[in-house]
This record gives structure tokens, sequence and C-alpha cells, in this order.
């Protein structure tokens, strides 16, 4: 999010989104690619676009990008045409991976880097520059324990949880503290609801690359060169049996 001043004071103020800022928007920050408009979506479902697709929004003061290609491990390497983007205005990214419990998240100010830090269980603290924002305090002050649940038949082989807490759970608390909106979790009277900000949907891809056509055939010969699906039986030992059919 590329904003003029405090990002969730901006999201409260009434008005859809400009479809022709938004527009040049997108042609701004990804030179060089082809452009396509397509279905739009809301803040809340589309903050994981599909691969290929950036969901996008224009807004008096803010401008909203959602964009699998921003989501990288380490924040401060976002390409550096985004970041020259926000010069005289505060950048704030975002995001989460459930499936690893991933987060990451970096706050630039006039193109300065103020904040960044991204971490995981599998690979700890991926990053961690500048000082922890207020928020994060009761983390990292081991107020705001990782409450994770091992697997029944695991329980006494289960190891802690490598992180003092579960970055998931600092990820809804930095979405609500940056951006004043949350995805998971309880809601506060305060939060914004993030299911009616509108936003547009494009299809971008590099220019020199595949067309949708190529991709589709190069899938297929792709499924073609699988061969067929074979199917197993878990058995009660633990071992795999090979079935004919489902």
């Amino acid at each position: 999010m590329y904003a003029d001043a405090d990002v969730p004071g901006l999201l409260r103020r009434a008005g859809a989104a400009d479809p022709a800022r938004t527009s040049a928007l997108l042609r701004r920050l990804y030179p060089g690619q082809e452009i396509e408009e397509g279905a739009g979506s809301s803040l809340q479902d589309g903050v994981y676009p599909p691969d290929g697709t950036v969901y996008a929004a224009c807004r008096p003061g803010l401008e909203i990008v959602c964009d699998q290609e921003v989501m990288v491990d380490f924040p401060s390497q976002l390409p550096e045409h985004l970041v020259a983007a926000s010069a005289g205005r505060r950048l704030v990214l975002h995001a989460m991976h459930s499936a690893v419990d991933w987060f990451a998240f970096a706050v630039w100010e006039n193109g300065r880097l103020v904040r960044s830090l991204s971490l995981s269980p599998d690979d700890g603290i991926i990053e961690s520059i500048g000082e922890p924002l207020p928020f994060e305090r009761p983390y990292w002050a081991g107020n705001r324990p990782a409450d994770v649940t091992p697997w029944p038949d695991e329980e006494e082989e289960e190891e802690p949880y490598p992180l003092p807490f579960h970055p998931l759970e600092l990820g809804e608390d930095a979405l609500r503290a940056l951006c004043g909106f949350i995805l998971e979790g309880r809601s506060e009277p305060g939060d914004i609801d993030a299911g009616a900000v509108e936003l547009h949907g494009f299809r971008v891809r590099d220019a020199s690359g595949p067309g949708p056509a190529e991709r589709e055939a190069e899938l297929g010969r792709a499924v073609e060169a699988m061969g067929p699906p074979r199917f197993y039986t878990l058995g009660p030992d633990g071992s795999l049996t090979k079935r004919d059919s489902l």
C-alpha cells in the first residue's frame, strides 16, 4: 500500500476506487508488461491473487496492490522501482503464507526503510531490520506465546514451537495496526470491513513470454507425460498398497 498518511484512516474514507487511475498505476508499476483488465475482487478475498493476476485500487491518498510477486522472503529486497514509487509517501508491504506459517512485513517512509521483518518456524528469523514497532513488542517480550496443538499421535514427540510466538498471529496484528483490517481471527469494533473495499483485477504477463494458448498447450503436454494415475491404500501399519482404481 502506498499512502499519503495513515493507511487505516485513508481506508475508512468513503469512495470507490478510480478505474482509470488504477489502470494507470498498473502501467507505471509493471513497465514492459502486457496488462489486460479482468474480474475484480475485494480486499478480503483478493490479497492472494492467482499467479499472473494483480488486484489493485486507487483511492484518495491511497494505492493498493495485491500480487504474489511482492511476497519476497527479504522485504528489504522489494524491487527498487516499487520502492521508488513511494517517494514522499509511506509504503507498507505485508505478506503471509499459512501453509508454512510465514509472515513478512516492511515499512518505508519517503523511500527509507524503517522496519523489515520476515520469519517462519522452518527458517527462523529470515530478516530483521530496524526497531520493532509497538504492535510487535508484546510478542518479543514473551507475552504472546505460540499456542500450537500437536497431532493426537504426536503429543509425546512434538517439539516446542521453534519461535516464541506464532508468525500468523503477529501477522494479523500487524495487518490491523498498519492497514486497519484483519483477515482471520476475532474482529474488533474499529476494524475496517475488508470485504467492502473494492479492487480492480488485471492480468499481467511478460510481453516476451508465452501467451495463454502456449501455456495451455505446455500444460497439456505435461499432463500427457505424467502417465495414468496410480492409487494406493494406507494400511494399519502405515504401509502403502497399490490399488487398481479408486
